[in-house]
């Protein structure tokens, strides 16, 4: 039985981006075959792994500026909504924060606390009308913790896809960073078609697995919506390209609900909130192709892309990449992989 342990790797720290590329397309593509065979491009050549009927499937969720300081003091990170103005948020020392305080703004607006979770952090309840609004006045891009850096300005436009629509997340879907409008452009020329579905991205796609034991992690949970046409695209497709372990993730998700309905199609329309937790093992029902950045040793993320393309292919690419210097995590290089058992 495979453990947390399994899926660890050797990663030198120079080697994680803190800041992207100048060009959104210019960072490299490491393509992961059959058995050990990997092949050095760049995300331009994406193009010429397409073919007529191909679904490219994208997520469209935007980032929110969800940090912010309170008192002057707090530092809190919004990541799940309950309501428009209730929302859970971490924080350093969140228990030393009393229920039933009031919490001011760097604008003026409060908002007070209503309960704590020692995973989720404070629930808080802010007096105001439109809290996106108040977060796009007060409020920083979320970077990921291993960036080690603030925000700066230039945050606003890189951490956010070019074609990202709906507020909601907050942490980018990292893959779809390297997208242009040209490359859009030219994935339909090449005659693919593009599906953008949304799944909006929690704080717990940073959260490392802590227990050996796998079925003993508790995954975190996040919504997504699948539209009825959307579905129909996707299960008319040749063969369905996820850009992102988001957007595989929510695919998935609705795939193994079409599977437990005994309902026939790669996927059907899903709007509801998912934990799937994806690990070797799991029968692939919606994806055939994954393009993906490089992700953290002993993540649910790294697991999830071992039990695509093969746990002993992504060790070895992996090692590959960080021989070959590519650029790991968030604003860093990205791989292409192919469902080990459609190979």
């Amino acid at each position: 039985m495979l453990t947390t342990s399994d899926f660890d790797f050797d990663l030198p720290n120079e080697l994680i981006a803190s800041r992207p590329l100048p060009e959104r397309d210019a960072s490299r593509m490491l393509v992961v075959g059959a058995s050990e065979q990997v092949m050095d491009k760049h995300v331009r050549d994406f193009l010429d792994y397409l073919q007529p009927g191909d679904v490219v499937v994208f997520n469209n969720s935007r980032v929110i500026p969800a940090r912010f300081m309170a008192d002057g003091k707090h530092e809190i990170t919004l990541h799940t909504s309950v309501s428009d103005r209730v929302w859970w948020g971490l924080c350093k020392k969140f228990n030393k924060i009393p229920v039933g305080s009031v919490l001011t703004l760097d604008d003026g607006t409060t908002a007070t606390v209503l309960a704590h979770d020692d995973d989720s952090g404070l629930k808080l309840e802010f007096a105001c009308d439109n809290l996106f609004a108040v977060l796009d006045r007060v409020g920083k891009m979320p970077l990921p913790p291993y960036m080690k850096r603030d925000a700066e300005i230039a945050d606003r436009d890189r951490y956010q896809t070019v074609y990202s629509s709906p507020l909601g997340s907050m942490a980018a879907p990292t893959a779809g960073l390297h997208f242009t409008n040209e490359l859009l452009s030219d994935i339909e020329r090449r005659g693919a078609q593009i599906v953008n579905i949304t799944l909006h991205v929690g704080a717990g796609t940073w959260m490392p697995v802590k227990t050996e034991d796998l079925s003993q992690h508790k995954m975190h949970s996040e919504w997504g919506c699948i539209t009825p046409a959307q579905a129909d695209i996707i299960n008319n497709a040749k063969r369905v390209i996820a850009v992102g372990t988001t957007s595989m993730r929510l695919l998935e998700s609705s795939a193994m609900c079409n599977r437990n309905a005994g309902l026939s199609g790669r996927v059907g329309p899903f709007c509801q909130t998912t934990d799937i937790f994806i690990t070797p093992g799991y029968k692939f029902g919606a994806v055939d192709v994954l393009l993906t950045n490089f992700h953290l040793p002993k993540s649910t993320l790294f697991m999830l892309v071992s039990a695509f393309a093969g746990l002993e292919n992504m060790k070895s690419a992996y090692k590959h990449a960080v021989d070959e210097k590519y650029r790991f995590f968030s604003y860093g290089d990205c791989c292409l992989l192919f469902r080990k058992d459609a190979q």
